[in-house]
């Protein structure tokens, strides 16, 4: 369907050039009317829906879940957001001191926080694997990381795409290297679902957490946690409530019921995420996903042209897909961001990785190539140029800025 038709069906500022899908998602009319739709009907009759049908509700909302990750409806969970679930998992974990959590320097801050904040408690540690820009190979970066495994290594956790620097990392190589040497995998996917096409079971993933309100465009507040069949048991949840036990008394309870009955909360959109995966089935995602690839695939080459600095990965969809980071000269990646709202109307985000500044770009179904050349306008405008590169696909030559870190992206 064309960006402009699209364009008609979110409820975005159309005085603003949204370049954020990333951060927080965007819901399309439809999509955000069935949520309304349920908020309604819950206020209508809470003890209806939230007494008798919620089970059953909730029951048809991860068997189209399920079925839109291959797996099991028994296997997943709709949870709050990624962040949740990561927390989740680490105080569900069985750790002695000593043992070790591997992982990368290119992982969502708030996620790391909790690692090494609930780590320190244990007794164990965080292990920070360097991957260093400009990437090159998959394989590479695999048998990089993979040399940090050792005898100490009880989990490995990775972003299958990353928040600051939006590398799609090869999750699909290391899970299946784990599974054979009997370490956990535990993938941060919060920018996959939507994006790329996932599947857990050939995936081979032990655990996996994802957001359904970025990409997916479903309402915000609704995610996902995956567990695999054979490790659900030590999984807990972070609420104790009538989903362990009956009238006060703990007893024997599934991964479902633990995580699904959390006290009284709000189940509208978990149960509107099967009208997102409609409305993208609906609309012909893959040739949306297509096309958003090709815009970012031009911003990424026209960014590097202007700025001289080195693209921080091959020109390949293996890399990334509707969300690219392009390195910029600026001596106040704050004030850039701020400049580029204000004075241009473009919004974006300004990451910054190991003191390297970069624009990160979001193309969702609604953009098109005007908000592309709006972006390009701001970008010569308030980031200097640099002297002229030629590019090759691997993105070499260039040189790097350095800068003070701005907020983070999410």
């Amino acid at each position: 369907m064309p960006s402009e038709s699209l364009k008609e069906l979110f409820l975005l500022d159309p005085e603003i050039t949204f370049l954020n899908h990333g951060s927080f998602g965007a819901c399309p009319l439809p999509v955000f009317e069935t949520y309304q739709n349920w908020q309604r009907e819950l206020e209508r009759q809470p003890v209806e829906l939230l007494g008798r049908r919620i089970d059953g509700l909730l029951t048809e909302a991860r068997t189209a879940i399920g079925s839109y990750l291959n797996c099991p409806a028994d296997s997943v969970v709709e949870i709050m957001n990624s962040t949740w679930g990561v927390n989740l998992i680490i105080r569900s974990l069985d750790l002695e001191e000593g043992d070790e959590v591997l992982t990368t320097n290119h992982e969502y801050g708030a996620c790391t926080m909790a690692w090494e904040w609930l780590l320190d408690k244990m007794g164990a540690h965080l292990v920070r694997h360097e991957i260093p820009l400009p990437v090159t190979s998959r394989e590479e970066i695999f048998e990089s990381f993979w040399s940090q495994v050792t005898e100490r290594t009880k989990a490995i956790f990775m972003s299958h795409i990353t928040s600051p620097t939006a590398l799609t990392l090869p999750v699909d190589l290391i899970c299946q290297r784990a599974r054979e040497a009997g370490i956990l995998t535990i993938i941060d996917g919060s920018h996959a679902p939507g994006q790329i096409p996932l599947d857990m079971t050939a995936l081979e993933v032990d655990v996996y957490t994802g957001n359904f309100h970025k990409w997916l465009c479903s309402p915000k507040g609704s995610a996902f946690l995956y567990v695999r069949p054979e490790e659900q048991g030590w999984v807990e949840s972070l609420i104790i409530s009538w989903g362990w036990g009956q009238q006060g008394v703990l007893a024997p309870s599934t991964f479902v019921q633990r995580n699904e009955w959390q006290g009284t909360r709000d189940p509208s959109a978990f149960l509107s995420v099967p009208a997102a995966i409609d409305f993208q089935a609906e609309h012909d995602w893959p040739a949306v996903r297509a096309r958003c690839h090709q815009l970012a695939r031009e911003t990424r080459q026209r960014i590097a042209d202007y700025s001289g600095c080195e693209p921080i990965h091959p020109d390949a969809p293996e890399w990334y897909a509707q969300m690219v980071a392009c390195p910029v000269r600026t001596d106040d990646p704050a004030a850039l961001k701020q400049r580029m709202y204000d004075e241009y109307r473009v919004e974006a985000p300004i990451t910054s990785w190991n003191g390297l500044n970069m624009i990160r770009v979001s193309y969702q179904g609604y953009n098109d190539h005007d908000d592309l050349e709006r972006l390009m306008t701001a970008v010569e405008a308030l980031t200097e140029r640099g002297p002229n590169r030629s590019f090759n696909v691997a993105g070499a030559g260039g040189d790097r800025p350095t800068a003070p870190s701005p907020a983070p992206a999410s």
